[in-house]
């Protein structure tokens, strides 16, 4: 008997390949292991849904329990892998050590953590995991205080869900807008209103000095010599791939696992997938480490086809999407290190914040977004990607789905 297909790491881009294997009819043994003691669960409504109250933690997982009993999926829990062996071909867990016919490194990311409010001893939280989402949803309370350090997408979700449980919220942003490195200026400027007539104390272009805790309370220091008080800290800094393992075994590492578009490492046996793969993209042209939902799910199905032994490439546009208050936004495409000549937006950024915005170089549509606009979104992923007259882009008189048609 052939040795089995094994997946390290036990998130949804696990889980979508193993339901991609098991779909393309390989009926061989299949492991996967993973460090937390839950099933494979999505990480969204951690910082959407359930944090906001419209859905209970057993929503983010991706099957229930059964599905992997019915498909014959052995999913080890609470099981870290801690060594890959390339050359014999297996994997350490414990004191165990299982061989492989190919392996999926799908280890995910950590958040970055801030060494001063870890040393601070005062409540502080990140949100990557089921419990986190947990802990930061029963702090919030009516005149309860949270700060939020950060103010990328994790930070904004959270500030959105916290105000909507009535507690007070302070957003600690070192950069001049939130979002500004994703977004740009021009559309971050509607974030950071949008949180603002929502009541949050949205401080931006400072630094933090230092965290104590005094009391019951955490004390955050400011550059400027302000401070303020909070019943809990929400750190949201961004993450960092986990390719320790990876890098220990001796697989190519640049910003994350080496992969090309077939999601492949170094070694020919060997695939990554997920926030920790930075994969080769074809139509981007280059390199690119997506830590997102869409992502994971792609590639995760790709992977598991590829080490059937087909020869899928993964190609799909990066996508997100994010809801905070009133406003849903969808967002395709991805700018790159060279950044964009203009951005272009059609409709209203400031009342009703129905929109579309583009980011475009050299009249090439990079990246798309729609605020509240949902038919809009098939037009977009049509755009990005292709080349468009700017001026027809600009004219409002003609329908999106027509501006690339002359």
């Amino acid at each position: 008997m052939s040795n089995p297909l094994v997946i390290v790491g036990a998130g949804l881009a696990a889980a979508k390949a193993a339901e991609a294997l098991r779909e393309s009819a390989y009926d061989g043994q299949l492991i996967v292991y993973g460090d937390e003691t839950h099933l494979p669960y999505e990480r969204p409504p951690l910082s959407k849904d359930y944090l906001l109250g419209g859905a209970d933690i057993d929503s983010a997982f991706v099957h229930a329990a059964q599905w992997y009993d019915e498909h014959d999926v052995d999913v080890r829990v609470a099981t870290p892998v801690t060594d890959i062996d390339l050359a014999g071909k297996k994997v350490v867990a414990g004191s165990s050590r299982q061989a492989f016919g190919k392996l999926l490194v799908a280890t995910g990311s950590t958040p970055r953590h801030l060494s001063i409010a870890d040393e601070s001893g005062s409540p502080v939280t990140y949100l990557r995991t089921m419990e986190d989402s947990q802990r930061i949803k029963s702090s919030f309370t009516a005149g309860g205080r949270i700060a939020i350090v950060g103010g990328g997408w994790i930070g904004l979700e959270v500030a959105s869900a916290a105000r909507n449980a009535g507690s007070e919220v302070t957003v600690l942003e070192s950069l001049d807008l939130p979002l500004l490195r994703v977004l740009g200026p021009e559309v971050a400027d509607v974030f950071a209103s949008l949180h603002r007539e929502h009541g949050v104390d949205l401080r931006l272009g400072i630094e933090v000095s230092s965290i104590e805790q005094t009391g019951g309370s955490t004390v955050v220091r400011l550059g400027d010599g302000s401070a303020l008080e909070a019943d809990l800290l929400v750190v949201g800094v961004g993450v960092t791939p986990n390719t320790a393992l990876a890098r220990a075994a001796g697989l190519e590492i640049d910003n994350g696992i080496v992969v090309d578009e077939h999601l492949r490492t170094s070694h020919p046996d060997v695939f990554a997938a997920g926030d920790v793969a930075s994969a080769k993209h074809p139509l981007l042209g280059r390199r690119i480490r997506v830590e997102h939902w869409d992502t994971a799910i792609g590639q995760g199905g790709v992977a598991g086809r590829n080490m059937l032994g087909q020869d899928v490439v993964y190609d799909r546009l990066p996508y997100f999407f994010t809801d905070q208050y009133d406003l849903g936004m969808e967002y395709v495409g991805s700018v790159g290190p060279d950044g964009y000549d203009e951005v272009v937006l059609r409709g209203d950024t400031t009342g009703s914040r129905v929109f579309s915005a583009f980011w475009v170089q050299s009249g090439t549509v990079l990246a798309g977004m729609h605020a509240n606009d949902w038919d809009a979104i098939d037009s977009i992923r049509r755009l990005v990607g292709s080349p468009v007259d700017p001026a027809r882009l600009r004219d409002e008189s003609i329908p999106l789905a027509e501006v690339a048609s002359a």
